[in-house]
């Protein structure tokens, strides 16, 4: 958590999303899930923390041209454009739910490829942004009952915000 508190470059990713116009409560709900994954991060030590931060920081960047599910692919592509990591690009791309499938991307209109989280630290970031709801921190039951709302009771994303949670989080409680 020290890393996070002590980066006096994150004021670099803030001001990239003030200079795209992102709306506050998208600068203030990255923040939050920027902690939140340096937060979990801690717990590995085979975890690149910039990449988390910076990840947690930049996720919600394609929130600056659309707040539908493609704000993912969009900010992906901002962040190439911007000359950005792989390492960011993916995390950014990667962090919608818990991931989608092929399957799930040709149902919602994205372009059709894998989007689930392959490195920890896509899943950290992934994860962390699960358990925001905006700029509110919440658990993951608040979650879990949100996604059966919107989703139905026997979604298979309730099944991977569980696996994921156990894999991150409730080892290390």
């Amino acid at each position: 958590m020290d890393f996070y508190l002590n980066r006096d470059c994150m004021d670099e990713e803030i001001k990239l999303l003030k200079e795209l116009n992102c709306p506050q409560w998208v600068i203030e709900h990255s923040k939050g899930v920027s902690r939140k994954a340096c937060e979990i991060a801690s717990n590995f030590d085979d975890v690149d923390m910039e990449l988390v931060m910076v990840g947690g920081l930049l996720h919600d960047i394609g929130r600056s041209k659309t707040n539908s599910i493609e704000h993912a692919v969009i900010g992906a592509q901002i962040l190439k454009e911007r000359g950005y990591s792989q390492e960011i690009i993916n995390i950014v791309e990667r962090h919608i739910g818990t991931g989608l499938s092929e399957d799930d991307a040709r149902e919602l209109g994205l372009p059709i490829k894998d989007y689930t989280p392959q490195t920890l630290e896509e899943k950290i970031v992934s994860h962390a942004d699960n358990l925001f709801n905006g700029a509110d921190e919440v658990d993951v039951e608040f979650t879990i009952e949100k996604w059966k709302r919107k989703l139905g009771e026997n979604h298979p994303s309730i099944e991977k915000i569980k696996k994921i949670h156990e894999e991150l989080v409730l080892r290390f409680e």
